[in-house]
């Protein structure tokens, strides 16, 4: 089969399209045909070696985390699904590996499509609604009346958290250019915050929960819009004890996430709010909540381009340019 190989951390060439076997399933896994995957930010990273420390992979590896496909293969103790089922999923980490053209996945990862999706818009789909439904519900604990900031608004997460907060019944601002103001607003933002012209912080005061998804300085700024009691969740870092302590990191990890997050939990504590990180985490029965959302019409995919499978770098240069609005899908079949 054809697959996207990363050979080299951090190589020139950022990795290459060869041919390899196809993936036998284990008992309890589903093989899937690919017919779209979809490119995270994550990808870029783990190409370029930042997340090492916690998710080291051995080269050569297959990258991906978004799936839509068909099952052609299950496994013997495989209970929820058959032959020829539509599915979509985001990988465990350590089993990623869905820009190619098969991929076996454990069926506790796995979940069937949204029945008014394509394939394309499905594979948009796991990570960043995961990643929202964890950050929003899971840890923030995000209830109608409460208000939530959300950074970035036309991004991947952005797109989907927006809608998901909306339905909640939360007050919802976030950032974005002056391009996307319309589109962050029919998705369900309250207050836009046009990123290039006013600074966040002087605008919003007051609130329950933020969704971190950009730098260092920006996160400590968000800690500053939080009212007493507060939270911030993280998705772009620092790791923090919490943390190190689930993935069962070894005590010299532990201490160096400790030290990395040191500084921002000290100046939540001074303000008496709170700090976390998210690495969201593969999860089939959460990614059952989020078809029951979409097929309700509650939540709606956002894609800004489809490239074929034969310019994946490209798609991974254009979501690395920070331009695209919601998510960018390469298909397969």
């Amino acid at each position: 089969m054809k697959a996207f190989i990363v050979n080299k951390y951090k190589s020139k060439d950022g990795g290459s399209i060869e041919q390899i076997p196809v993936p036998v399933p284990q008992p309890d896994e589903v093989l899937i045909e690919v017919y779209a995957t979809a490119i995270n930010l994550l990808d870029s990273k783990i190409r370029n070696g930042e997340f090492k420390l916690i998710l080291p992979y051995k080269t050569p590896f297959v990258l991906g985390h978004d799936v839509a496909g068909i099952i052609t293969k299950v496994g013997a103790d495989v209970q929820q699904f058959k032959v020829g089922d539509e599915v979509y999923a985001r990988p465990a980490d350590h089993r990623i590996g869905t820009f190619a053209e098969f991929i076996a996945v454990n069926e506790a990862d796995v979940a069937i499509k949204p029945k008014k999706l394509s394939m394309e818009e499905a594979a948009s789909i796991p990570l960043v609604g995961l990643t929202a439904l964890q950050a929003l519900i899971e840890k923030g604990n995000l209830k109608k009346g409460q208000k939530v900031f959300i950074q970035a608004g036309s991004g991947g997460v952005g797109t989907f958290a927006i809608q998901l907060a909306k339905y909640l019944g939360a007050t919802v601002a976030t950032t974005t250019s002056a391009a996307n103001v319309e589109l962050v607003k029919s998705l369900g933002a309250n207050i836009v915050i046009d990123y290039r012209k006013d600074d966040f912080e002087k605008v919003l005061h007051g609130y329950d929960l933020v969704l971190n998804s950009q730098d260092g300085k920006t996160l400590e700024k968000s800690l500053r819009v939080l009212k007493p009691g507060g939270k911030a969740i993280s998705i772009s870092g620092p790791p923090d004890p919490d943390f190190a302590e689930e993935i069962g990191a070894p005590w010299y990890i532990k201490l160096i996430m400790r030290l990395l997050s040191l500084g921002v939990r000290k100046k939540a504590k001074r303000l008496n709010v709170s700090f976390s990180f998210l690495f969201m985490k593969a999860n089939g029965d959460q990614l059952k909540e989020i078809t029951s959302l979409i097929n309700s019409g509650i939540i709606t995919p956002v894609i800004d381009k489809v490239f074929p499978f034969e310019s994946i770098k490209e798609a991974m240069t254009y979501v690395e340019s920070g331009r695209a609005k919601g998510k960018v899908v390469v298909k397969l079949k």
